[in-house]
């Protein structure tokens, strides 16, 4: 009859995991080249639409290469002097003060409304938070037609006052969810201890919640500048003067403009148009990074 071998049970040291000098070369390359892949992808649209902007009009359509055989840095020059009468520049001041005006509307009202439906208690909360939800649902296109006679009927037409104040009116529903998410995660006994020592709704709102609620304040921030920057369709809509276009708008001005099209400009207006959007949110990303590590010891 044959003894059974008994395997002896492995060492500490043949379990443990070798030392990070000694770990196989190959270990998560797959996973770094993948990563590598993904990234060239995304960023070449970017590449190439910096390197054409330096290609003369000839080898924007001969060239398919992401760099120019011949720089021409002259697209810049002509496309910032824009078409004649307007220079890109005011192209860029008329962005620059509805993206300014969107965010600060969506900032304050998006706030307000949010600490209503989170640390207020009002008759009918729940319906209210209900069909405030709903508008999600309602295509933008939809609305664009009443909205449209609205604004004709009070004489808003052709001017920035479409796009902005609705923002103080909290019309943008998802980031009045995003800060009613935020704030609900605060915790309430800062607001009992606020009563506690004579604070009313507005006191524990300026002085309590709003602080707190930095990251989701950022993050609306951001993402307004950048749909608002990026705005093509409602701002075609309601600004009709060439005087009162936006980037988006005066971009699509190279491909039709006297009946010729300044792709070149077009492009080099186009890496200009990035830089705004890139420094916006290159100034707030420590804070959304930060608000990140905040949250999740939040309460």
């Amino acid at each position: 009859m044959a003894v059974p071998t008994v395997l002896a049970p492995p060492t500490p040291e043949q379990q443990a995991p070798p030392p990070a000098g000694q770990r196989r070369w190959y270990d998560g390359t797959a996973a770094h080249v993948l990563l590598v892949g993904l990234l060239v992808v995304a960023l070449y649209p970017i590449a190439y639409m910096i390197g054409t902007s330096f290609k003369s009009p000839q080898e924007i359509f001969n060239n398919l290469d992401i760099w120019p055989r011949e720089f021409t840095p002259g697209n810049y020059s002509e496309g910032w002097a824009g078409i004649p009468g307007v220079s890109f520049g005011r192209f860029f001041l008329n962005s620059a003060v509805i993206s300014t005006g969107v965010v600060v509307g969506n900032v304050v009202s998006c706030a307000l409304a949010a600490f209503a439906f989170a640390r207020l208690r009002f008759p009918l909360r729940g319906m209210w938070f209900a069909l405030m939800i709903g508008t999600l649902l309602l295509p933008h296109h939809v609305l664009i037609v009443p909205q449209y006679v609205l604004f004709n009927y009070l004489g808003w037409i052709n001017t920035p006052l479409p796009l902005v104040v609705p923002k103080f009116v909290a019309t943008d529903a998802f980031f009045v969810f995003l800060m009613v998410q935020f704030m609900r995660g605060i915790p309430r006994t800062l607001d009992e201890a606020a009563e506690i020592d004579g604070c009313g709704p507005y006191r524990r709102f300026f002085h309590v919640v709003l602080p707190l609620t930095k990251p989701a304040l950022v993050t609306t921030a951001v993402f307004s500048f950048i749909q608002t920057w990026n705005d093509f369709f409602s701002q075609l809509v309601y600004l009709n003067d060439l005087s009162s276009y936006t980037v988006p708008i005066g971009l699509r001005l190279f491909l039709d403009s006297s009946g010729q099209n300044a792709v070149g400009p077009m492009f080099a207006m186009s890496v200009l148009s990035l830089v705004p959007v890139f420094l916006f949110f290159l100034f707030f990303q420590r804070l959304i990074v930060d608000g990140i590590n905040t949250s999740g010891i939040k309460g």
